[in-house]
């Protein structure tokens, strides 16, 4: 399994710097952040699943141009997983007529270009070639989850938008086959309390956080806020526990 990140910024501005998308092989997105409007038309219309985390517009902002652009071009629908709380925001605000179409009815309600599937928490969404995305905990300010990417034989968590989250350790303990954790950590340790505010993680949180993490696996910190990058990896860098993370690069590839 081949896990691409498209982007894993908090922001936008300049050609690396692209909110979250991850590309799984060649048909799975995680989130549909502006990573994913590099992909070429090709490559969109691959795209089978998208799992979404939650549906603030980072992570959502190309879904609808996606639709549009390769939606008559695939044979089957694009299915769009994500909790009940998460697809009722899609629905009200988003494929609504207003704001944008309402793919999951045209160009028929029986041959849409959209489906909703929803997902609970901790149970896995079997792919094909055996992989599989189960649904992790997270604690954000809208109704958030991460996702587990599991291709067998290893493992890859991605935490999505969270805060202090002992649920989420908890669950990734009991991963046997965990190889990799991206975690984020939006704001540097002088806005902790707008971190805090927020539900995101600054580096001394997610310190704290690292302690509650058993195995020894490689951390990632994604979401840094653009043009806190730079403080943030230097405060990162400072970390004195067994867990030394680095940072989430834009178009870093990771094998399963």
């Amino acid at each position: 399994m081949r896990v691409q990140i498209l982007g894993c910024s908090g922001g936008i501005g300049g050609p690396a710097l692209r909110t979250t998308s991850l590309l799984l092989d060649d048909d799975v997105l995680i989130d549909a952040g502006t990573g994913s409007a590099d992909l070429s038309l090709a490559a969109l219309t691959a795209i089978d699943h998208v799992f979404i985390t939650h549906a603030h517009l980072d992570h959502i902002a190309c879904l609808p141009f996606i639709l549009d652009s390769v939606g008559d071009k695939r044979s089957s629908a694009l299915t769009v997983h994500a909790t009940a709380a998460t697809l009722a925001v899609l629905q009200t605000h988003i494929f609504n007529w207003h704001i944008w179409p309402d793919f999951s009815t045209i160009p028929s309600p029986s041959q849409p270009f959209l489906r909703f599937h929803t997902i609970t928490e901790g149970v896995a969404v079997e792919l094909s070639g055996g992989r599989r995305v189960t649904a992790l905990p997270a604690k954000h300010t809208v109704p958030a989850v991460g996702y587990l990417l599991d291709s067998g034989r290893a493992s890859l968590a991605f935490s999505g938008d969270t805060t202090c989250c002992s649920a989420l350790w908890e669950a990734l303990n009991a991963v046997p086959n965990l190889r990799q954790v991206i975690i984020e950590a939006a704001f540097p340790n002088a806005e902790r309390e707008l971190a805090l505010l927020s539900k995101h993680l600054c580096p001394s949180l997610l310190e704290q956080e690292l302690l509650q993490l058993n195995a020894a696996v490689e951390i990632f910190v994604t979401h840094a806020k653009p043009g806190q990058f730079e403080h943030i990896a230097a405060e990162i860098a400072a970390f004195s526990g067994r867990h030394r993370p680095r940072m989430l690069l834009h178009d870093q590839v990771f094998e399963l």
